[in-house]
């Protein structure tokens, strides 16, 4: 008998922003610009991970917010994606095993390094996050929005 019960990755990311408003935005290897993101580890929490993932790929500490997006990639491998807004607190900007390069950029400086279509997507969501937490499904090969709405306030 066959097992046909769902696997998600399960994800978070971090929309960082310092006290001047700039964007932390990391290099990765093979996907370009983007947001600090990774999976959680079995046993942790998401804030946890979350803290741990932009200090790994950044190095820096962060000050966690607001849920402002979940994102569930439904092609294979299916994933959940948390993103968090955060704030930075403290340290100085390092590569690592995950990053190749990490800097602060304008929101327009970080539109344009973020090639990526599903990053750029989810970027652009990010920096117009007002309240509540937007919810979008999509699959991939080609990018295609399934459903979007938005959890909490109205």
């Amino acid at each position: 008998m066959s097992d046909h019960s769902p696997r998600h990755t399960v994800v978070v990311g971090c929309l960082v922003r310092n006290a001047a408003n700039q964007v932390l935005l990391i290099r990765h290897a093979k996907r370009g610009w983007e947001i600090p993101q990774g999976r959680v580890e079995e046993g942790e929490n998401l804030i946890e991970a979350l803290r741990r993932e932009v200090l790994e790929e950044a190095g820096v500490e962060i000050e966690p917010g607001p849920l402002a997006a979940v994102w569930s990639m439904l092609s294979p491998p299916a994933a959940l994606i948390f993103t968090f807004l955060g704030r930075y607190l403290t340290g100085e900007l390092c590569s690592s095993d995950d990053s190749v390069e990490a800097g602060w950029f304008s929101e327009e400086q970080a539109l344009e390094q973020v090639t990526g279509q599903v990053m750029h997507e989810r970027l652009k969501a990010l920096l117009n996050y007002r309240d509540g937490t937007l919810y979008r499904a999509y699959t991939t090969r080609p990018y295609q929005v399934r459903l979007e709405t938005s959890l909490g306030p109205r």
